[in-house]
Order: C-alpha cells, then structure tokens, then sequence
C-alpha cells in the first residue's frame, strides 16, 4: 500500500474515532441521561458530576487533538498519491499533536475508571446517604465487585454508564495512539519516497 492511501485510511478512522470521544464526554455530563445533576453542580449545591468528565479528555485530547491531523491527514492523502513531500512531512507532526491527544484521553478515561463515579451512596458504614465518590480509594477494585455497585442510589445505574462511556473512551485513545504513531511512520516514509505509482 503507498503512503498515501495508507494516510486516507488511517484519517477516515481517527475521524470515526474522534467523533465517538467527543460524544461519549458529552453523554458524560447527563448521567442517567439527565440534566438535573449538572444543573445541580452549576448552582452551586455540590460536586454531582465525576471529576474526570470535567477534564475533558474525550472533547479535547481524543476529540479536537485528534480531529484537527485527521484533517490534515486526509488532504495530505488526496488521489492516494504522496507527491506532496512537505505535506507528508507536517502529518508526522500533527500526528504527534494527535499521539499526545490520545495520551491525555487515555489517562483521563484511566483515571475515570480507577476512580469511579460521583453519586449519592451509603452502606453499612454509611447509613445517612450523602454525595460522593464512593470508590475513590479503592484503586480501581470496585471494578471486579458488582455488589458494591449498588452502594449508588442517584443517578440511577450511574457505575455501569460511567464505565461504558470511560470504556469505550479507553479504547477509543488507545487506538488513536497506535494509527498516530503508524501515520508518523508512514509520514517519514512519504517524505523520503515522495511519489507513488510513478507519479512526479
């Protein structure tokens, strides 16, 4: 496969990619689908939203940081031919604004996992129900015990919405990173090699 087409195929992805952190961080901010909790914490009436949905990394590292190459990416792609050796040149830099996108999505959804959802819990040793992180020391174990779950009383189902989104932001950046890093690769290799196809 010549740079080139090599590059459309990787930008048509970080497109779908992109797309799919930004939604998934703004689905973040209406846990259980509602607006009432943000609303909340934008009066003033405490924390109702997980910190690290606040950090943006989904929006803004695997979104925005990642959209912006794709873009160049593509055009640099264009007939599938890598005559433009310059152009093929600055795709490895923003690649790398992308790679460092994808690192900071991957460590904010990371965090967002370890840490776990803010709601209104108790247990045993919790009788009065408050708002909270729950898991917050727990490293990351409430992962592996469903029973704890249900320590979260509002929003509803909130663990379960909070790790499909944070997973799937997870994934996301993490293949971000990988198809950041090839197109830096393939960038170098259309930059030495110019051409494909015999084209001048």
């Amino acid at each position: 496969m010549c740079t080139g087409a090599c590059s459309k195929f990787i930008s048509i992805f970080l497109y779908i990619l992109a797309f799919v952190s930004i939604v998934c961080n703004i689905m973040l901010f209406f846990p259980d689908f509602e607006t009432q909790y943000t609303v909340a914490e934008s009066k003033g009436e405490g924390e109702r939203i997980t910190p690290e949905v606040k950090y943006m990394g989904g929006l803004i590292g695997g979104g925005i940081m990642v959209l912006i190459p794709a873009i160049h990416i593509h055009l640099t792609s264009a007939d599938k031919c890598c005559a433009n050796r310059c152009g093929m040149f600055l795709s490895i830099g923003f690649a790398a604004v992308g790679v460092l996108g994808g690192v900071y999505s991957l460590s904010v959804a990371a965090l967002g996992l370890a840490n776990g959802p803010v709601c209104k819990w108790q247990n045993e040793d919790q009788p009065v129900a408050e708002w909270g992180a729950p898991f917050a020391n727990s490293s990351g174990s409430y992962l592996n015990n469903k029973d704890v779950w249900k320590w979260c009383i509002l929003p509803e189902n909130v663990v379960e919405f909070n790790l499909g989104l944070f997973s799937t932001l997870l994934v996301a950046a993490a293949v971000e990173l990988i198809l950041c890093l090839i197109q830096m690769i393939n960038g170098l290799f259309g930059c030495i090699c110019g051409t494909c196809s015999g084209k001048e």
